[in-house]
């Protein structure tokens, strides 16, 4: 039996599983999935072991790569693993997420503001690259960061006018924190933005609510979490047939 999970903090609120055990029943295939909700990335090590595949969650897409036998080049670009399969690491976030804002672009989307820095806005920031999109990063702690990064005090009225795309790549808004979002002056969005939230549950998290007030087109990040799982299960089964 293959044996496959998702390694994370909190995982209560992941489809994952849900997503991946339907999966193996339509493809008739002897495998099961579990959360591995564990405390510290050091945890990992044995998990790695003894999985087939893994998938990578908050907040250890960046610290796993140091437990990996080898990261594909992309990921290696990107400074963030989610999909691990017999130790080496891959990224199909930035795919996922290509995908899923594709969908609902319009030609006046030219510019993007991505809220953290995390390893979710670090696969976003390699798709909006490789589709040609401008974007700037807002995060709490500006300091020895990029020269594109800004600090929460520094997105004023201007800011928001200049960037059509707000993509939350937070835990805010996630269980446990679903009471929260993050700190910008909501107040300034038009129906000119896209509101684009990361997190997928709740459906529509307080950000997106907050965009739909002001006018905006919103999405949450469902189908980013199905498209990046369709590329995790290449990885996986591809690899196997080689």
């Amino acid at each position: 039996m293959k044996r496959y999970g998702i390694i994370g903090n909190p995982l209560g609120h992941s489809y994952s599983e849900r997503y991946f055990t339907d999966l193996f029943v339509r493809e008739g295939l002897d495998a099961v999935y579990h959360p591995y909700a564990i405390e510290s990335i050091e945890e990992a090590k044995g998990l790695l072991m003894e999985l087939d595949g893994a998938n990578v969650t908050y907040p250890y897409k960046e610290a796993i790569i140091p437990y990996l036998r080898e990261v594909d080049e992309v990921a290696r670009q990107i400074g963030a693993v989610n999909v691990i399969h017999k130790g080496k690491g891959h990224n199909t976030d930035w795919i996922g997420f290509r995908d899923s804002l594709g969908s609902i672009l319009t030609t006046d989307d030219k510019r993007a503001l991505l809220l953290g820095t995390g390893g979710v806005s670090k696969a976003i920031q390699y798709a909006l690259q490789e589709m040609g999109i401008a974007c700037t990063v807002v995060s709490r702690k500006v300091k020895g960061e990029r020269r594109e990064v800004i600090s929460y005090d520094e997105v004023y009225e201007e800011v928001m006018a200049a960037h059509q795309i707000v993509v939350n790549c937070t835990p805010l808004g996630m269980h446990p924190l679903e009471g929260e979002m993050p700190k910008i002056p909501y107040e300034w969005l038009t129906e000119k933005h896209l509101l684009y939230d990361c997190i997928y549950n709740p459906e529509k998290t307080l950000f997106l609510q907050m965009g739909e007030r002001q006018g905006c087109r919103t999405k949450n990040g469902l189908e980013m979490l199905q498209k990046q799982a369709d590329e995790a299960w290449k990885i996986w089964t591809l690899a196997e047939r080689k």
